[in-house]
């Protein structure tokens, strides 16, 4: 059994990649990209201003390539994705200068009629000359020093004119005009910065790091579904149990009816509905966020009333809809089980009738409810993005939300990598809980 579960802990990666890959892959091939978003503020910003050609609705070439390389969609789709997952090297801090026949008197006046590029570079500032003989940089050094860039892991590339009119056409795919361009040189540094290192980029939306927005979203996730699992299980299983025991009778009918009628009805219009009659009309309860405005000023007491004056609603919208599904899934493996031959003979050889149900009947009706406590492990994180929506928390199943909504392709990768590496991880936890639930299980 150790085999298969070191199997399946290695099957992870490769299918997180899997994932990731293909969702990437389409991110990339989605209209309204990044680039598409900020032609389109542009637009909306030059309205009225009838100044430059920015201002009218249009970004320079420049500016277009800065959008690519700072998305990574100057590169093709793997290159990119192994830039985003941190096995591939970012090109950081570039920098261009085209090249041209002149003289250059920083350096001492004539430079032998080869075609040189100055370029300042950035973050730094510096001047750094480049020359080139043959369609080749043959050196590239700092104005003021002389000393060549590579002694501090600058890196050089020569871009010709075809290739930089090959860019605009890629980037222009309904046009066939080619325009001039000089060849030029492009100047930068290395970095691995990816999702193995911890960075998983920033949000093109809101600039902030994708890391910091997931963490901070993080306790809200965790606190409603550790609460919600405790008081799913702490009511379903024994309710379970007493419907199982008190088959076809009121008590079973009555509370059918209840864990029916509350799965039928949609968690976010539950939570509609018990805002406008319990919160707007009644005034019994807030209407939206997770705490008071003045939450930081209160004392220790009243933080914890207030959050759990907050709580109720949404928490009764995200526990009210898997009440039907786990009571009734304990209540007909233990009728199954009770039915058993096991059963009846344990009754036969002198066990008490609830020495049979709890010591025989219950575990075993257990092993379908184990197969699902794997899945938990999502709740924590996923949460229910139309809960949150109504009742305006901010926590991770509506940052997934607003992030599709917006193309925040940034922070779409990043909260899809954790929901899918928790999916897979919960599977193999609930075949371990059903291994130990059930000794003559054995994996192989």
């Amino acid at each position: 059994m150790k085999s298969y579960f070191l199997r399946r802990l290695l099957l992870i990666p490769p299918t997180l990649i899997g994932i990731t890959l293909l969702v990437f892959t389409i991110t990339r091939f989605v209209p309204g990209g990044p680039i598409d978003r900020m032609l389109q503020q542009a637009a909306e910003g030059g309205k009225g201003k009838g100044a430059s050609a920015s201002s009218k609705g249009g970004l320079s070439d420049e500016q277009l390539e800065e959008l690519e390389e700072d998305y990574g969609l100057d590169k093709n789709t793997l290159t990119a994705y192994g830039q985003w997952l941190g096995i591939f090297p970012r090109e950081v801090q570039i920098s261009k200068g085209e090249f041209d026949i002149q003289s250059d008197e920083t350096i001492g006046g004539s430079i032998d009629g080869k075609t040189t590029a100055l370029l300042v570079l950035k973050g730094d500032g510096r001047l750094v000359h480049v020359k080139r003989e043959n369609g080749m940089v043959v050196s590239a050094v700092f104005s003021e020093t002389g000393e060549s860039i590579a002694d501090e892991n600058w890196k050089i590339r020569y871009e010709t004119e075809t290739d930089r009119q090959e860019r605009y056409l890629r980037r222009n795919s309904g046009t066939t005009e080619k325009p001039a361009y000089r060849d030029r040189a492009v100047v930068f540094k290395s970095s691995f910065s990816g999702m193995l290192q911890g960075n998983l980029g920033r949000s093109m939306v809101y600039g902030d790091p994708v890391v910091e927005m997931i963490a901070s979203r993080m306790p809200i996730a965790v606190y409603f579904g550790l609460l919600t699992t405790l008081i799913t299980y702490a009511v379903c299983l024994p309710l379970g149990v007493l419907k199982a025991l008190k088959h076809r009778t009121f008590i079973d009918s009555a509370s059918s009816v209840l864990i029916f009628l509350g799965y039928s009805i949609p968690g976010f219009a539950l939570g509609a509905i018990l805002l406008v009659h319990l919160g707007a009309r009644a005034n019994l309860f807030p209407l939206f966020g997770l705490t008071s405005a003045d939450f930081g000023e209160m004392n220790r007491w009243d933080q914890i009333k207030d959050l759990a004056h907050h709580t109720v609603l949404p928490l009764t919208c995200y526990i009210v809809g898997g009440f039907a599904m786990l009571t009734m899934l304990v209540k007909n493996n233990l009728m199954d089980n009770l039915a058993a031959d096991y059963v009846r003979t344990a009754v036969a050889k002198g066990a008490s009738f609830r020495g049979a149900v709890f010591g025989h009947a219950f575990r075993n009706s257990m092993i379908p409810v184990a197969t699902s406590l794997g899945g938990l492990i999502t709740i924590f994180v996923s949460g229910s993005m139309l809960i949150e929506r109504v009742f305006d928390i901010q926590g991770f199943g509506l940052l997934q939300f607003q992030s599709v909504v917006e193309r925040d392709v940034p922070v779409i990768m990043g909260t899809l990598t954790i929901a899918a590496l928790l999916t897979l991880v919960g599977n193999v936890i609930s075949d371990l809980t059903v291994a130990l639930v059930d000794p003559r299980i054995k994996f192989e």
